[in-house]
């Protein structure tokens, strides 16, 4: 059984036990948090909403923390032009614990 929700503008797929890291949250470690369902599959039954279905999936928060470094280089041959830069996306790790 899996469901795709939505959280932070994107989907994702879970299923029961399974930890996700989303985009970052304001929920505090220990919190439940509930999403809403776009899509629900228990092996031939899938049901699809229309955004969203009725249930929803319940979750809790497990971390919050920063994602690998990202090294962005900007480079012209011959024109003494040389950037770098760096980024660590900010997250928040979710264990699903109902669907």
């Amino acid at each position: 059984m899996y469901a795709v929700i939505a959280a932070g503008g994107k989907q994702y797929r879970v299923a029961e036990g399974q930890r996700v890291k989303i985009e970052l949250m304001t929920a505090e470690v220990g919190a439940s948090v509930e999403f809403p369902a776009l899509m629900i599959s228990n092996g031939e039954q899938v049901q699809i909403g229309a955004p969203f279905l009725a249930g929803k999936v319940s979750a809790e928060v497990v971390g919050h923390g920063r994602g690998e470094k990202i090294r962005i280089v900007k480079h012209r041959r011959r024109k003494h032009y040389h950037r770098e830069m760096g980024h660590r996306q900010y997250f928040t790790e979710i264990q699903i614990t109902k669907i």
